[in-house]
């Protein structure tokens, strides 16, 4: 090989080798922390689906693996008591991930099993960001996704009360990225209409499905629709995070 030609191999090498280097050896772990809107669910419960079911089709085949450890009904104070949120500790390598999104039941004082007053909730999420860091793995804090909750007059209702705000809260404060899923949430459902959001939502009429042969109006879970469009909303939200992440996405 002439000696110029050698020169140029080189030349390309030395540029290729660093980012060669900086790729992962291993897919990308995305460890999903959450409750039922976010959850896989059993078959007796379909056709609800969560939306963390949904989000590992917009990552690039082979580089990222989702794990939902998402589970219907828990909230920060329950996941932490019920050893769910150390198993996941236990488990992260660095350059893993940790989608964070609590709120629905931590909010609900009349649900004495679950409640988390709101002093708690920031401590529990604080927590969850120091002990993700901790183990050299980056954590993202999600706000809770809307209900489809309209007034008489059409207009959609804020449902969470001051725990969106503390999620927000505890990322500028850590600070931590955050997908600020209430606000995307909202705005979508706003753009569907009362009527038209019924289809993203478990909406069953009698004899439609035999898991629901009274039906079901659920305006917190999603149908199959529903958490197909939360997680490109949650996609939108990554984006604009900026964190390396974003470059295993799927091209838009």
């Amino acid at each position: 090989m002439p000696a110029r030609q050698r020169r140029r191999l080189a030349a390309a090498l030395s540029c290729l080798l660093p980012l060669l280097a900086a790729l992962p050896s291993r897919p990308v772990t995305i460890w999903l922390a959450g409750d039922s809107t976010m959850a896989a669910k059993r078959p007796e419960k379909r056709p609800e689906t969560g939306w963390g079911e949904a989000l590992g089709a917009h990552f690039r085949r082979g580089r990222v693996r989702v794990a939902n450890h998402a589970q219907n009904g828990r909230s920060t104070r329950t996941f932490i008591a019920e050893g769910r949120w150390q198993a996941i500790v236990d488990s992260l390598r660095a350059g893993d991930y940790v989608f964070i999104q609590f709120g629905h039941n931590d909010e609900s004082p009349q649900k004495v099993d679950r409640y988390t007053p709101p002093d708690d909730f920031q401590r529990n999420l604080a927590r969850f960001v120091s002990d993700v860091r901790a183990r050299g793995a980056t954590p993202v804090l999600f706000t809770p996704v809307s209900r489809r909750s309209f007034d008489s007059t059409g207009v959609l209702r804020e449902t969470h009360g001051e725990y969106p705000d503390l999620v927000r809260r505890v990322a500028r404060e850590a600070p931590a990225p955050i997908v600020d899923m209430d606000r995307l949430s909202m705005a979508a459902l706003e753009g569907y209409g009362p009527e038209r959001s019924r289809a993203l939502f478990l909406q069953l009429a009698p004899g439609a499905s035999a898991n629901y042969p009274k039906g079901v109006e659920d305006n917190t879970h999603f149908s199959p629709a529903g958490a197909a469009l939360m997680a490109r909303l949650a996609v939108e939200g990554l984006r604009a995070t900026g964190l390396p992440l974003v470059a295993l996405l799927q091209s838009s």
